[in-house]
């Protein structure tokens, strides 16, 4: 068949990985010879700190990836050309040196990443260049499920129904990529350099290899397999913290070292045959989408409410709302389940789903912080962080979003460890200095009898805090704070 273009440019981002590489493919059947090229893009690191767990997983990845596209070529010369620059400027410059007529890349539904994308489109346009993007973050992306009115959905169940019938039509089918002899080119002696280190970018290493974090396709696909051998319990274990219950995929399908596509099928094949933990798998996959498409539809999410009228919300403010916060931040609330969540995000970069909603609720209906100071402090600090999805449960858990819980139900943090941390095991995992309680006065410590206390080597207010608010307190003053936004004659609950 005959090709397009002589030569093109893949341009990966959040796909690290070969195998069911849409705009790989693409690339590969349009051009005759094919260089493969990430941006290390300084707009996005430039802010971080000097030591960030997702530059150096990202960094492993970009070294596999390398090998993997080497292999693939069957030629050592071929492989990945890693810069380090302003990707808007970067991008078009590579194109120009080595001469493509098109750049490839996957679609990013982010308003950031589309305005950078904008710019290079443009810059590449000057050049006389083609820049080509496809579809490959998610199954189907802004505007292919709508509404019978031809809208896009905001609550999730009906979406769910209609994406499940949209596969049925339009089914996954995930592809290995395979290139013929040369069609992976040599880079230019100049640009065959191995994928910089760490200190190269001006980065430190993090613990991520001391949390052992497979990295790279290699380590997706390894938790996968760990997965499968558990998928069919899912439904019962995701909830309960201690429990080894969740994927641990979410920073692997942040990064694309795994293919939604390949996920989605497993997910379907085992649900059709009667797992109800693949069955909920499928809907954690779907909502997901649901978060990526209510982001491309309606961007002002992105900084505002999705339902305007909880912008005229009140939160606290000032050194007292500050120093909530930095409590918060801390795991210094009082509140054990929180504040051992707390300490599971701050010393790993990551938290289970289940205390993502427990302590995302507690800051806004407890401590009546604004939504966005918690979501800004969870994409600091999340090996995971993915904008749709960060903004779509902060703003589920604060009410103001699509498809949120009603603002008159308030998480208690104490029925909710107790019911799915009763033996304290998480507890006493993140928080040591509480080991010692017995399970009854683990939950609420300001509750246990001094004896209890003095047995356990526990002294409230020194060793570990008081409770920052009292949570029937707190949430009668959640429920004045989100009166602005009350129909008339709505009940609260």
């Amino acid at each position: 068949m005959e090709k397009q273009f002589d030569s093109g440019l893949v341009w990966f981002r959040r796909d690290l990985r070969v195998d069911d590489h849409a705009a790989l493919q693409l690339a590969l059947r349009l051009c005759r010879r094919v260089y493969c090229a990430f941006v290390f893009d300084r707009e996005i690191l430039d802010p971080l700190p000097r030591t960030d767990r997702r530059v150096e997983f990202i960094r492993a990845c970009l070294a596999e990836l390398d090998q993997t596209l080497r292999r693939l070529a069957e030629n050592d010369q071929a492989g990945l050309i890693v810069r380090h620059g302003y990707a808007s400027e970067e991008v078009p410059a590579l194109a120009q040196q080595l001469g493509v007529q098109a750049v490839f890349a996957a679609h990013d539904y982010e308003p950031r990443a589309q305005a950078r994308d904008a710019r290079v489109r443009g810059a590449l346009a000057a050049a006389g260049i083609a820049l080509q993007t496809c579809k490959d973050h998610v199954v189907f992306e802004g505007r292919e499920v709508l509404t019978g009115g031809g809208t896009p959905y905001t609550v999730f169940t009906p979406y769910k129904r209609a994406w499940l019938a949209r596969l049925q039509t339009h089914p996954v089918m995930p592809q290995a990529t395979e290139a013929s002899p040369g069609a992976l080119a040599a880079r230019p002696e100049t640009l065959r350099r191995p994928v910089p280190t760490l200190a190269e970018i001006g980065f430190a290493p993090s613990n991520l290899a001391q949390l052992r974090i497979p990295t790279g396709a290699s380590g997706g696909q390894a938790l996968l397999d760990d997965f499968l051998g558990r998928i069919d319990q899912y439904h019962e274990a995701r909830d309960f913290p201690a429990l080894k219950g969740p994927s641990y995929l979410s920073v692997h399908l942040r990064f694309g070292t795994v293919s939604i596509r390949r996920l989605v099928a497993l997910a379907q094949q085992r649900s059709a045959a009667g797992s109800p933990g693949a069955a909920t798998w499928l809907s954690e996959l779907i909502w997901r989408e649901f978060y990526c498409q209510i982001l491309a539809n309606f961007p002002h999410v992105d900084g505002h409410a999705f339902r305007p009228a909880y912008d005229a919300i009140r939160w606290e403010q000032g050194a007292h709302a500050e120093a909530l916060f930095a409590a918060w931040c801390e795991g210094r609330t009082g509140y054990p389940i929180v504040d051992a969540a707390m300490q599971q995000l701050n010393q790993s970069g990551y938290m289970h789903n289940r205390l993502r909603m427990v302590a995302g609720s507690f800051l806004v209906k407890d401590l009546g912080i604004d939504w966005r100071w918690g979501e800004r402090y969870f994409a600091e600090q999340l090996n995971d962080f993915d904008l749709a999805a960060n903004n779509g449960g902060w703003q589920w858990v604060a009410s103001s979003g699509c498809d949120a819980q009603p603002w008159f139900r308030i998480f208690n943090p104490v029925s909710q460890s107790k019911k799915f941390d009763p033996q304290g095991r998480f507890i006493r995992r993140y928080l040591p200095q509480l080991a010692a309680l017995p399970d009854a006065a683990l939950h609420a410590p300001w509750l246990a009898s001094p004896v209890e206390l003095a047995a356990a080597g526990v002294t409230l207010g020194s060793g570990y805090p008081q409770p920052l608010v009292a949570h029937d307190e707190a949430r009668e003053h959640t429920l004045a704070r989100y009166a602005v936004v009350k129909k008339p004659g709505e009940k609260t609950a």
